[in-house]
């Protein structure tokens, strides 16, 4: 809707019918939209039957496709044999593998010196450091301290510690890249603009996607799982770096230059500290996406809780999953807590007086924990630790006997929802799929963003999975239509009932740091292994995402034109869908943008759980040795993760 908007009541009836319509330019604006929607509506009609007549109907010809898992596979096999003489791996790849490896041994034999005291210590500590030593501080040091102690209570200490050496390395690398691409970004409007599409890529594709060029080069093991995890966390660093930098205080960077600095003492002393706040952020969003790497990477090979997780879902296991999964979860809260209240500024300064500032601060930090270790713990004592696995299969097992409502409702919601939208894409000709997906981009975007939705849909057909794309982008779907049916209700609700956002902001906070692969365990343990698993999971996976979007584009309503509809008597549904949801447009659409990438991310990863199609693929060529068949899955992924971006994401009708 148009600024311009004003608010009238419609003729021939009363003032509780208010409406809301665009006036001025805005009608004349609202009329040229309709009318191109019209005329693209009859374009495409005309383009459909066209097409049933020249091409007829039918999946994806098999003259069209070409396959790649051949060439795939023999590459793999070139590498397996070659990785131990050829000077590529002898004289770079070998060394960084050997780098990747000795460092993160390094890492977990620093830790395991430290005993279970000594890095419990360590946790609690910083956390109650980095949040301030006060009593604010005391909630996050106390956070810590229970998330150390249900990993010891479990018997997960020994992965746990696993987990926090991938994580350190993965992290320090990540942000040093990150940084570095930031300033870059930052400081060159030409790097910025060439780094955008690659960012937006990169966001965009699943972690499941980044698993399989390593694995190719690197084989499995340590060095594959770090270097993805590396490249997979580091856009968010990037993004928020350059974000800072350009969005320092002009006036501040006038004082500099009128003090006589040069650019570099200008980045040193002004550009850098004024983007603390978001370089912070950075690091917050990305430990959380190398904690969520780092489990998924178990699946080639990287240890830690992520494999714990892996074996017990591959024999579903409820019970050890949820052993394995409640540390990743309390870990994920842990740094969560930890940075923000960094990032907040909250331990940025002592009490007045105190001498517990700055550097003396972190030294008696240092000095308590090398006390700490001066006792030379060893690891977790077996005789504190707990076996939940079988209380939990027995909880399992009671739910599945007596709440048969999940297996009804899967049972329903695959024969009602999921199975009639699957076998609708598939009866749809690939050339009319082709068009629905241009004229969506088209629609939402510019001609950039309908070409390469396109082009990346006709890149599926090409790779011969067009029938295992469609199944997936089925599950996607189904599952968009729950999260946005779910998320914008409860994001109306929110924005209009204050306390209810107060009472839910807790639990959106804690879902919001769960890994991916943590959604996986409670669904497997109510639906069983499913292709309704992987949609429940994904559901719960984005909803936060889009609750939190809609309730802050409504909040963000400029509230003049709210009341200017209240004043001529409209109703709060007519306020609501008259006014408040045509002028938050731009959240809402960034909601479903988000939500289908979020979407999209789990319904991949249930392959796992029985989701089949693409996400099986994945699996079955990583766990198999089949790089060909797990490469080809992985480029139709990421494929399917461009063509569902562009035709939810909003971007400018002309091409800059």
């Amino acid at each position: 809707m148009s600024a311009t908007a004003t608010t009238v009541s419609k003729p021939g009836t009363g003032a509780g019918e208010a409406r809301t319509r665009p006036s001025g330019g805005g009608l004349r604006d609202a009329v040229r939209r309709r009318r191109g929607l019209f005329a693209g509506g009859g374009a495409l009609a005309a383009l459909l039957v066209l097409g049933a007549v020249l091409l007829g109907g039918g999946t994806w010809p098999a003259g069209l496709t070409a396959d790649i898992s051949g060439p795939l596979d023999a590459a793999n096999e070139w590498i397996v044999d070659n990785r131990d003489s050829h000077p590529l791996f002898l004289y770079f790849l070998l060394h960084l593998s050997n780098t990747a490896t000795d460092a993160v041994n390094a890492v977990y034999q620093g830790l395991d010196a430290l005993g279970w005291l000594g890095v419990t210590a360590a946790a609690v500590l910083v956390a109650w450091r980095a949040a301030g030593l006060g009593r604010r501080g005391l909630r996050v040091a106390l956070t810590a301290l229970g998330a150390f102690a249900v990993c010891g209570l479990l018997g997960m200490w020994d992965a746990t510690l696993l987990t926090i050496a991938l994580m350190v390395v993965s992290v320090a690398a990540a942000t040093v890249l990150g940084t570095l691409i930031g300033l870059a970004a930052g400081l060159s409007d030409r790097v910025d603009r060439a780094l955008r599409p690659v960012l937006d890529t990169m966001q965009v594709m699943p972690a499941f996607a980044y698993l399989l060029p390593f694995v190719l080069v690197f084989g499995t093991g340590t060095p594959a799982a770090l270097f993805c995890t590396v490249i997979y966390a580091a856009p968010p660093m990037a993004r928020l770096t350059a974000l800072g930098l350009r969005g320092a205080d002009p006036a501040a960077l006038e004082a500099a230059v009128s003090l006589g600095t040069n650019g570099r003492q200008r980045l040193w002393t002004a550009r850098l500290p004024l983007a603390r706040r978001q370089m912070l952020l950075g690091l917050n969003q990305t430990i959380m996406m190398a904690l969520s790497m780092v489990v998924i990477a178990a699946l080639v090979g990287a240890g830690g809780l992520g494999e714990e997780v892996y074996s017990a879902l591959a024999t579903t296991d409820v019970g050890k999953a949820f052993a394995a999964g409640l540390p990743i979860v309390l870990i994920a809260v842990w740094l969560d807590r930890t940075t923000a209240a960094a990032g907040d500024g909250t331990g940025a300064s002592a009490p007045a007086g105190s001498w517990l500032h700055g550097g003396r601060a972190w030294a008696l930090v240092a000095a308590a924990v090398a006390a700490a270790a001066a006792v030379r713990t060893a690891g977790w004592p077996d005789a504190w630790t707990y076996d939940i696995s079988t209380p939990v299969n027995r909880a399992q097992e009671w739910i599945t006997a007596n709440l048969t409502f999940t297996e009804v409702w899967a049972r329903e919601f695959t024969v009602w929802l999921l199975n009639p939208l699957r076998d609708a894409l598939l009866w749809l000709p690939w050339w009319s799929v082709l068009l629905l997906v241009a004229a969506a981009a088209r629609l939402v975007g510019n001609w950039l963003s309908a070409v390469t939705a396109t082009v990346a849909m006709a890149a599926i057909g090409v790779l011969g999975v067009w029938t295992k794309s469609l199944n997936t982008l089925s599950q996607v779907l189904a599952a968009l239509v729950v999260t946005l049916v779910l998320g914008f209700l409860a994001g109306v609700l929110c924005a209009r009932a204050g306390r209810l956002e107060r009472w839910v902001r807790p639990l959106l906070d804690a879902m919001q740091t769960m890994p991916q692969f943590v959604y996986l365990i409670p669904v497997v343990a109510l639906f069983g292994a499913t292709r309704t698993s992987a949609i429940v999971a994904a559901v719960v996976y984005a909803l936060p995402a889009v609750v939190r979007i809609t309730t802050q584009g409504l909040r963000e309503v400029d509230p003049a034109a709210v009341e200017a509809s209240r004043s001529l008597g409209a109703s709060t549904r007519q306020q609501l869908f008259g006014v408040q949801l045509p002028l938050a447009r731009p959240a809402l659409q960034l909601a479903v943008n988000q939500g289908v990438v979020l979407v999209l991310a789990v319904v991949v990863v249930g392959g796992l759980v029985g989701g089949g199609a693409l996400g099986y693929d994945v699996i079955k060529g990583l766990s198999r040795g089949e790089m060909g068949l797990g490469m080809t899955a992985g480029i139709a992924i990421v494929c399917l993760g461009l063509v569902l971006d562009r035709v939810t994401q909003r971007t400018s009708r002309t091409p800059r």
